[in-house]
């Protein structure tokens, strides 16, 4: 029997997951939790052999549970299933220790045999994202960008970016122009939908 440890943030979803799994006679579901941190302290408790987890949740995103697991319970191997999945966002999951990515519009029956598949030791990846992700452009832009970028979502002051980074207000709005320059958009409201549309931020 293989035990799984199923996490994501929406209940319908965690429920159907449970209902579609449990119809597999091999297929045990021992543990279904809504947040990051709760599926690292259940995996603890429940030593599950498989964990399936989306990739945004509050507590610890997919990401940061894919690689805490990693560290704590290596014998449990993580998939990584999501609405979101674009190429950066493969390259991170199995950087960070997934062994199966997979979009949630997948069949079916397709998450019980990825589960099947890692738990066997193999990987799985959906392959029209694999695809994509072979002939995605690198991301252009430096972590320091990335990082000032991601605090302009909320169109947050200079100021408030320089305080939270600890940089000054000159050195943010340098790093806001360039990552303007970089992206060939005009404002940074455009360039944070870029970088969100291609999964760096």
């Amino acid at each position: 029997m293989i035990r799984v440890l199923l996490a994501d943030d929406e209940e319908m979803i965690r429920d159907a997951l449970a209902a579609l799994l449990e119809l597999e006679p091999d297929l045990e579901v021992v543990a279904r939790v809504g947040d990051g941190r709760l599926a690292v302290d259940e995996a603890r408790a429940h030593r599950p052999d498989v964990a399936v987890v989306d990739l945004r949740m509050p507590g610890l995103d997919g990401l940061e549970v894919t690689a805490e697991l990693a560290r704590v319970l290596p014998s449990c191997a993580v998939v990584v299933l999501t609405g979101q999945g674009r190429p950066p966002h493969l390259r991170q999951a199995l950087s960070a220790g997934a062994k199966g990515f997979l979009p949630k519009g997948s069949p079916g029956g397709t998450l019980a045999d990825v589960i099947r598949r890692v738990h066997s030791g193999a990987r799985y990846v959906d392959p029209a994202l694999a695809a994509d992700a072979l002939t995605a452009p690198p991301c252009p832009l430096t972590r320091r960008e990335l990082e000032v970028l991601r605090l302009t979502e909320f169109d947050t002051p200079v100021g408030a970016i320089a305080r939270r980074t600890g940089l000054s207000a000159g050195t943010v709005r340098n790093h806001l122009a360039a990552v303007v320059t970089k992206l060939a958009v005009p404002t940074r409201a455009e360039a944070f939908r870029v970088a969100h549309d291609n999964g760096w931020i």
